[in-house]
């Protein structure tokens, strides 16, 4: 039997909202189709964006969403995207499968799209073929309110207040397709590019430094030293790869339990490679002023057979919501250091919330676990202790159990549990400390199979349901956790 004790009146910091974020690029058909489809389209929309996505998003209260890239942003010229649709400038999205960008969906649409869904727009800005000029002009056109050549341009283009604008990141994986860059050499225009990410007004920007992929701690060492200073966050990437092997991934949908064990397994190196990280980032901040921002994370397998290589599709399954359900605890975890993560992307693209094809949308597990975590946002996070059997596979050991507290402002506690075993339930015995279990409700997220997933076809295969498998004794909570699946407590 596993055991959770809870120590309902100890709480170790605030879980930022923003580690809820998602991420947008133009890429594959998560920014057309996926978001835009054009005002003349057949599909409903609103100003051209699709209206059964916004009101998904809205409903999911997404915190923050990272836009154009990914590796797109380091070869995008904000210009070409602002002034009449008809004059924007056609290019070839050299990174994503070599089909022609018509840049319909630029700087006023994004913020436009942010407001629509209720979000705080992050930005990506081109370092990797951008000039320092382009940069700081694109923050000026965005945010100036004065008198000025790009706040003119703005008003001509139709909007006559500037927007808010909190995130921006000086480029995006410098290491790699951002400009193959040393660190030493990114420290530098780093320091020379963000010195022209301006505050106008009462705006304040965030700016967020081009951080490590997974295990370069040596990148993460070198900008902290030469460039701390100048930055209120570093990023920091991590996909879910089942294999190991990036020539090939592993299907999305055809696994065996060996797959599902690697992927979990995969997915809970997050909490070492964080740990890691800010270790190195508090020899230059030991304050820990600089936040770490893990703005590309989920998993990553083969495109679904058929698909374009390049527009990188896959389905979703319940090892998917598992894959979400750990990360987040493990963010949870860190939240002295992680202020936002972003889960790769928010659809038709890797961990994608939402599908859609043609008229139809379909919400992914990945989705359901997302909105039953989302009571955790801005919430205190509770201390606790686990003790959890073992989940082995051909020698190696997981800890089958993950989980997380926190208090919300209405005094409500709220504790979520994975049971990673594909085929054994667990009884966990939640001792809570501090508080009266007065009142408790669950929601449960689990299927038949390890692959169940929702199609366009049957959209309601994996979907959550209330989770009444507990009891209280005395001042402790037993619940029967279902193999593979999530579950959210409240405890009133």
């Amino acid at each position: 039997m596993a055991q959770l004790i809870v120590n309902a009146d100890v709480t170790k910091g605030k879980i930022d909202r923003n580690i809820y974020g998602h991420f947008a690029e133009h890429l594959g058909r998560c920014v057309y189709e996926g978001i835009w489809v054009g005002e003349d389209s057949p599909i409903p929309n609103i100003e051209g964006m699709r209206l059964d996505v916004i009101e998904a998003l809205r409903e999911l209260k997404v915190p923050v969403l990272r836009w154009p890239g990914g590796c797109f942003a380091d070869a995008y010229n904000w210009k070409d995207g602002i002034g009449p649709k008809e004059n924007r400038k056609r290019m070839v999205n050299i990174h994503w499968g070599g089909v022609v960008e018509n840049n319909h969906f630029g700087t006023h649409e994004f913020l436009r799209f942010c407001e629509l869904i209720g979000t705080e727009p992050y930005i990506s800005g081109n370092v990797g073929s951008g000039t320092v000029r382009e940069m700081a002009e694109w923050v000026e056109y965005i945010t100036f309110d004065g008198e000025s050549p790009m706040a003119d341009l703005r008003r001509e283009n139709g909007r006559e207040q500037p927007w808010s604008l909190k995130y921006f990141g000086v480029g995006n994986e410098s290491w790699g397709c951002g400009g193959n860059m040393r660190p030493e050499f990114y420290s530098d225009l780093y320091r020379q590019y963000s010195a022209y990410v301006r505050d106008y007004g009462d705006n304040r920007i965030f700016k967020i430094a081009c951080g490590a992929g997974s295990y370069e701690y040596e990148w993460t060492d070198t900008v902290m030293k030469m460039a701390a200073r100048f930055m209120d966050g570093i990023s920091l990437h991590h996909y879910t790869l089942p294999t190991s092997n990036w020539a090939d991934k592993g299907s999305s949908t055809e696994f065996d339990e060996r797959m599902w064990f690697k992927t979990l397994q995969q997915t809970a190196e997050m909490d070492t490679i964080i740990e890691k990280h800010s270790t190195i980032m508090s020899k230059y901040d030991p304050e820990k002023r600089v936040a770490l921002i893990v703005d590309e994370w989920g998993t990553w397998y083969n495109v679904e057979p058929g698909t374009n290589p390049g527009f990188l599709y896959q389905q979703n399954t319940l090892r998917d919501a598992l894959v979400a359900g750990i990360n987040l605890n493990i963010f949870h975890k860190h939240n002295d250091r992680v202020k936002m993560a972003n889960i790769a992307q928010i659809v038709n693209v890797l961990q994608a919330v939402l599908l859609t094809e043609g008229g139809r949308m379909v919400v992914t597990p990945t989705y359901h676990v997302m909105k039953m975590y989302n009571v955790h946002q801005d919430a205190l996070f509770v201390d606790s202790t686990l003790s959890s059997p073992l989940y082995e596979s051909e020698g190696e050991k997981l800890e089958q159990i993950s989980a997380s507290a926190s208090v919300n402002e209405d005094n409500v506690l709220h504790i979520s549990l994975c049971n990673l075993h594909p085929s054994a339930s667990e009884e966990i015995r939640i001792d809570i400390r501090g508080r009266q279990a007065e009142q408790v409700t669950g929601t449960l997220l689990t299927s038949q199979e390890m692959n169940a997933h929702n199609t366009f076809d049957e959209p309601e295969v994996v979907v959550p349901a209330a989770f009444e498998e507990f009891r209280v004794e005395g001042g402790t909570l037993i619940a029967k956790l279902p193999a593979k699946s999530v579950v959210v407590l409240a405890v009133r």
